[in-house]
């Protein structure tokens, strides 16, 4: 995991803020990873390129948003490459782009992310300064 992974997921926990993956992993290898970090309690919704067309088609983001209820917009898609923007684009998600992942800075900002977070970290003051919960 990046650093602070742990510390924040589990404050946006605290905070009531429910947790998702949507990934173009296998239902198997996701599972793998989120039992060796410690994760698997964390999230309450999964979806993987086994369940769903592969991003950036917005199915994932589409069946999260019905499994929870959560309207689109109070959802968020965190990501680190132009698919994981342009699926939540797609779906009339906010997209959210961190720098330290897969694409450059450039590809994530021509998908017109409502954030760039250099660090998991600073989603909390992302969100507080919004008065998000």
């Amino acid at each position: 995991l990046f650093k602070g992974t742990e510390e924040t997921l589990a404050e946006l926990r605290r905070r009531g803020i429910w947790l998702a993956v949507a990934t173009g992993k296998s239902r198997r290898g996701l599972l793998r990873g989120l039992s060796e970090s410690g994760l698997e309690d964390q999230m309450l919704f999964l979806r993987t390129a086994d369940d769903c067309p592969s991003k950036p088609d917005p199915a994932m983001l589409d069946e999260i948003a019905v499994e929870s209820g959560v309207d689109k917009q109070d959802m968020l898609m965190i990501g680190d490459t132009e698919f994981d923007l342009q699926m939540a684009n797609n779906a009339g998600v906010p997209g959210i782009a961190v720098s330290y992942g897969t694409h450059s800075r450039e590809r994530l900002l021509a998908c017109s992310p409502v954030a760039m977070l250099d660090a998991l970290p600073e989603l909390l003051l992302w969100l507080d300064d919004r008065g998000a919960i």
